[in-house]
C-alpha cells in the first residue's frame, strides 16, 4: 500500500541565490588554486593576486568575485587571472611591480618594487666588519642548487670615507616561500633589471637552448619581403624610410623570422625592379590600345582636391584607355607660377613621348582648368584632338562665382565673419560660448574663420566650413546672447548689440541656411563627379540636373531666379565644349524610343546652336574627303537610330552594390556596338568610338600629404627626386589597378567621424534639399521630348 506521507522538498532557489552560489563556488576554486600556487604548484602571479568575494550589503549574497593586487590594492575582474597578470604586472601597469622570482625556476623575472627596502628606513643592521662579504641578491628555492645563482659583491659595502649610510638586510614578507635578501645597489632600484639580464646571460652560457623564433624557408622569406616592400611603396609616403629602422619594427621582423629590411635595400635595387615591372606593364597596355586620352591633373594649385607643396605643384599625367581603365604615365614637378605656353609644351611632350610619330593615337586631353588656353591651342593645331576642361573644376568654379557675384552670398559671408570674429576674439563672450558648446556638443573650441590671407570670393572651402560651423552652433549662439554676462557686455559694446541682433533675427538664419544649402548642393554634386568620373557624354545631363536643383532651391527659399540663372549659364558657357553635344548624340546609352518603336538619338534635347556644334565637330574630326559622308551617315543615324534589341541591351542597368544607384551594367557596350552592329556607318563610327569613351574629369588619384612633404624636402636632389618619381609611379599604378582613388587621410577622417556631428547638422538643416545621385538622362530626355 502506497504511503500517503509526502516527502518534504526545499523551496525553489531564486535567480539571485543561484548566481550567488556560482560566485561562491568560483571564489572557493580561486582560493584553492592560489593556495597551491603559493606552495610552488601553480602560476607565479598568485603571489601578488588575491581573490576577493564582494557581497551585496542589503542581502549579504555574493555579488562578484574580484582579484586584488597585493602590491597596489587595485581590483580586477576574476574572469581571466592570467590575462590580468600579463596586463597589470608584466606590462608595467602596476606601479610597485618590477621583478618577481618565479618558483621552481632559476631564471630571474621582475621583482615587486614594494619589496625593496626604503632608503630612509630606520630599521638598520650593522655593517659587516669583513670586507668582501658575499651576498646573493637572488636566493634559490629550497630544492634548487646554489650554483645557479650569481654571487655578487655589493659595491655599497666598500669602505669609503664619504659613505654614511648602512646596508639594509631586513627581510620582507615572502609570499612565495623564498629566502629573498634585499640589497641596496649603487645604481639604485634600476640596477635590478641589469642584474636580471646578467644572470640570464650566465644561464644561457651554461645551458644554451635552440632559438624558439619562427623558422621560414628561403622562399617564404623572399615572398614575405616582396609583399612588405610592395606595401611600403604603395603606401605612397604614409610610412617613412626612417620607420624601417625603428627598433620595435626590427624586433617584429625578428620575431616572425624575417631579416631586417634596410633603407638602402628598399630605395635601391628593389625599388628599381618594382618600378621597371610597373612601367613595363603600363606601356604594354598603352601599346595594345588603338587610341587613348591623356589626363593632366595638378596645374591648379588651389584645387578642390589637390595638394600643393609650398610653391611647387606635382602635375600627374594618366592615360585613359577605351576599355574604361586608366594607367599612370608620369609626374612632373613644376613651379607654382608658369605660363600657358609652358603648360602647352609639357602636354605636347607627353603626347609625343607616348605616341612617337603616330600622334593621332592621342585623341584628346582633359586637364584641370588652370591653362585652358593651352588646351585650345593644341586642339586648333591638331584637328583630330578633343581637349576639354575638367568638369570637377567647373562645378567648384560655380561656387566661387556665387561667392563673388551674388549679393546674398556676400552679405551672408560678411555677417558670419562678423559673428565668428566677435565670439572668438572677445574674452568674456568666448568663455560663455565654450561653456555652452561643451554642454551641448561635448567638446569646446572656437568658430572656424577663414584666414586673413584667404580671398573669400575664390576659396570657397574655408567659407563653407565657417557657415557649417555657425549653423551647427546655432542653438549655442542663441544661448550665449541670452546669458546674463553677455547682456552686460551688450550694455558697453555696440558690436555686441549688433551681433546679438543678428543672432536673434530669424532672417539671418534663413539667409544663412539658403546660402549654405546651395553651396552644399553644388559641393555634393562635385564630390559625386569626383567619385564617378563621368564621360563627356554625361556633361549635358549633369548641368541640366544642376539647373533643376537650383530652380527648386530658388522656390524653397524665395530667391529671385534671374541672377542665379545668369550665374549658372555664364559658368556653363565657359565650360561648354561642342564634344559634349556630339558625344551625347552618338552614345547609344541616351537613345530615346519614339512612337514608332524606333530608338533614335536625342536631338530634341539640344538647342539649335548645339545641333550645329555636332555637325561642326564631326566634320573637323574627319578628313575633308570624308566630311560629306560623315554628315550623310549622321542624318541616317538621326532618322533610323539603332536596332531596338541592341539599344535595350546597351541601356540595361543594375544596382551598384556600393552606392545603391542604378548604373549601366556594361558601359563598354556603347563603344562596342559602333564597332560591330553599326559598322555600316563607317566614317561616323570612327568618330563615335573616339568620342564616347573620353573622360570629363582630369582627376585620377590622390597622393598622401606625408609623401608630398617628403617630395618637398628632396625636390632639389636629383637622386631623391628620381626615387620620389619611381615611388609615385608604383603607388599610382597600384591604386589605379585597384580603382582606389582616395587617400589615407580621407579614410582616417571617415573612420574617426562621429555620428553625433552629422545628426546635429541634419537636425539643423532638416528642411534642406536632399542631394540625389546623378539624374537619369533618359528621364530628363523624356521630359524634353
Amino acid at each position: 500500500m502506497a504511503s500517503t506521507n509526502s516527502i518534504p522538498t526545499d523551496p525553489p532557489l531564486s535567480p539571485d541565490d543561484i548566481a550567488a552560489r556560482a560566485l561562491n563556488k568560483r571564489y572557493e576554486g580561486l582560493v584553492t588554486v592560489r593556495t597551491k600556487a603559493i606552495k610552488g604548484k601553480g602560476a607565479w602571479y598568485w603571489a601578488h593576486l588575491e581573490p576577493i568575494l564582494v557581497r551585496n550589503p542589503n542581502t549579504n549574497l555574493a555579488k562578484a568575485v574580484k582579484l586584488k593586487c597585493l602590491l597596489c590594492d587595485a581590483l580586477f575582474s576574476a574572469s581571466n587571472p592570467s590575462r590580468t597578470a600579463s596586463e597589470h604586472l608584466k606590462r608595467g601597469t602596476c606601479p610597485n611591480f618590477t621583478s618577481v622570482l618565479r618558483p621552481n625556476s632559476a631564471s630571474l623575472s621582475p621583482l615587486p618594487i614594494s619589496s625593496l627596502p626604503s632608503p630612509s628606513s630606520h630599521n638598520h643592521r650593522k655593517r659587516s666588519s669583513q670586507m668582501g662579504t658575499v651576498l646573493s641578491p637572488i636566493s634559490q628555492a629550497p630544492h634548487t642548487t646554489s650554483s645557479t645563482s650569481i654571487q655578487v659583491h655589493s659595491l655599497a659595502m666598500i669602505e669609503s670615507p664619504n659613505f654614511c649610510g648602512e646596508l639594509n638586510y631586513s627581510q620582507a614578507p615572502n609570499p612565495v616561500g623564498l629566502s629573498q635578501h634585499h640589497l641596496v645597489l649603487s645604481g639604485g632600484k634600476e640596477d635590478l633589471g641589469a642584474l636580471a639580464m646578467l644572470e640570464n646571460s650566465v644561464k644561457k652560457l651554461k645551458s644554451p637552448k635552440p632559438s624558439t623564433g619562427a623558422t621560414l624557408s628561403r622562399e617564404q622569406i623572399d615572398s614575405a619581403l616582396e609583399l612588405l616592400s610592395e606595401w611600403f611603396y604603395e603606401s605612397c609616403g604614409s610610412v617613412s624610410f626612417s620607420s624601417l629602422e625603428h627598433p620595435k619594427f626590427k624586433a617584429f621582423l625578428s620575431q616572425v623570422g624575417l631579416p631586417a629590411v634596410l633603407q638602402r635595400e628598399l630605395s635601391g635595387a628593389r625599388l628599381d625592379a618594382k618600378f621597371g615591372e610597373a612601367k613595363a606593364e603600363s606601356e604594354a597596355r598603352i601599346r595594345d590600345a588603338m587610341f587613348f586620352q591623356v589626363a593632366s591633373d595638378g596645374w591648379e594649385s588651389q584645387k578642390f582636391c589637390s595638394f600643393s607643396c609650398g610653391e611647387d605643384n606635382m602635375v600627374k599625367f594618366m592615360v585613359n584607355l577605351p576599355n574604361g581603365s586608366s594607367v599612370f604615365q608620369k609626374a612632373v614637378f613644376a613651379g607654382g607660377s608658369f605660363s600657358s605656353k609652358y603648360a602647352e609644351e609639357v602636354m605636347w611632350d607627353t603626347v609625343t613621348g607616348l605616341c612617337g610619330n603616330a600622334v593621332q593615337r592621342c585623341v584628346g586631353i582633359v586637364a584641370d582648368k588652370y591653362k585652358a588656353k593651352a588646351l585650345r591651342n593644341l586642339e586648333s593645331q591638331n584637328h583630330w584632338m578633343v581637349n576639354v576642361s575638367c568638369q570637377l573644376q567647373g562645378f567648384i568654379s560655380l561656387i566661387k562665382d556665387f561667392n563673388k557675384e551674388h549679393k546674398l552670398f556676400m552679405v551672408v559671408t560678411d555677417n558670419c565673419l562678423k559673428v565668428a570674429n566677435f565670439v572668438n576674439t572677445t574674452t568674456e563672450v568666448r568663455r560663455i560660448f565654450q561653456k555652452y558648446k561643451m554642454q551641448e556638443l561635448g567638446y569646446s573650441g572656437l568658430l572656424q574663420v577663414p584666414s586673413s590671407k584667404c580671398d573669400n570670393s575664390k576659396n570657397f572651402a574655408p567659407v563653407y566650413a565657417m557657415l557649417e560651423d555657425i549653423l551647427t552652433c546655432s542653438r549655442i549662439l542663441q544661448m550665449v546672447v541670452l546669458d546674463d554676462c553677455f547682456k552686460v557686455t551688450c550694455v558697453e559694446d555696440p558690436i555686441a548689440r549688433e551681433v546679438a541682433g543678428m543672432i536673434q533675427n530669424e532672417g539671418f538664419w534663413n539667409e544663412l541656411e539658403a546660402v549654405y544649402s546651395l553651396m552644399k548642393l553644388i559641393r555634393e554634386m562635385a564630390q559625386e563627379i569626383e567619385a564617378e568620373r563621368p564621360l563627356i557624354g554625361q556633361c549635358l545631363p549633369l548641368w541640366e540636373e544642376l539647373r533643376t536643383k537650383v530652380k527648386d532651391w530658388c522656390a524653397k527659399f524665395n530667391i529671385d531666379e534671374g541672377p542665379v540663372e545668369k550665374i549658372v549659364e555664364k559658368r556653363f558657357t565657359k565650360n561648354y565644349h561642342p564634344a559634349w553635344s556630339a558625344a551625347f548624340i552618338l552614345d547609344p546609352q541616351y537613345l530615346m524610343r519614339d512612337t514608332s518603336g524606333k530608338y533614335l538619338p536625342p536631338f530634341k534635347c539640344l538647342t539649335h546652336e548645339q545641333e550645329k556644334d555636332v555637325d561642326k565637330l564631326i566634320t573637323r574630326l574627319v578628313s575633308r574627303e570624308e566630311a560629306h559622308v560623315a554628315l550623310m551617315e549622321l542624318m541616317k543615324w538621326r532618322t533610323e537610330g539603332m536596332d531596338p534589341l541592341y539599344a535595350q541591351a546597351v541601356q540595361v542597368k543594375q544596382r551598384d552594390p556600393v552606392t545603391g544607384k542604378m548604373k549601366i551594367a556594361n558601359p563598354q557596350s556603347s563603344r562596342l556596338v559602333w564597332e560591330t552592329c553599326l559598322s555600316k556607318l563607317n566614317i561616323l563610327g570612327k568618330v563615335a568610338v573616339r568620342l564616347i569613351f573620353l573622360h570629363a574629369t582630369s582627376f585620377g588619384f590622390k597622393c598622401n600629404w606625408s609623401f608630398m612633404k617628403w617630395i618637398c624636402v628632396h625636390r632639389h636632389s636629383r637622386i631623391g627626386l628620381e626615387r620620389a618619381e619611381k615611388m609615385i609611379f608604383i603607388a599610382a599604378h597600384a591604386k589605379l589597378e585597384r580603382r582606389d582613388l582616395s587617400n589615407d587621410e580621407e579614410k582616417e577622417a571617415e573612420l574617426f567621424a562621429t555620428a553625433s556631428d552629422d545628426d546635429m547638422l541634419n537636425e539643423v538643416l532638416s528642411d534642406a534639399p536632399t542631394v540625389l545621385g546623378l539624374l537619369e538622362p533618359v528621364g530628363w530626355m523624356a521630359n524634353q521630348a
